[in-house]
């Protein structure tokens, strides 16, 4: 069984663009673990198609989401011939949950 289910804040906006035909949309979440002292873990995210057009209309930095999907790995040979590897979230759905803290908020 491959499934992942985060909750996280965006670290930026989310960045859209067109791959394969399909309209793609990348997130970064920041995800704190038990320990709230400790640094959070950055998770990359991607949506497809409706749910990117979503994400990328209506999601700013900071805005707290839920996210449900799978893993999914992949490795290449950069132009300097080494080896790159990368984890991401693939996105099967994106629950929009609090807003982007504010200065002077106490969110």
């Amino acid at each position: 069984m491959n499934t992942v289910q985060l909750i996280g804040r965006l670290t930026k906006d989310p960045e859209a663009r067109e791959g394969n035909g399909h309209q793609v949309a990348a997130l970064r979440l920041a995800v704190n673990g038990r320990d709230r002292s400790a640094a959070p873990d950055y998770v990359d995210v991607v949506a497809f198609d409706g749910l990117a057009k979503t994400c990328t209309d209506h999601l700013e930095k900071g805005r707290q989401v839920a996210v449900s999907g799978r893993l999914s790995h992949s490795e290449w040979e950069a132009e300097d011939g080494s080896r790159r590897s990368r984890l991401q979230v693939i996105a099967r759905e994106v629950e929009f949950l609090a807003s982007a803290k504010r200065e002077g908020s106490e969110d």
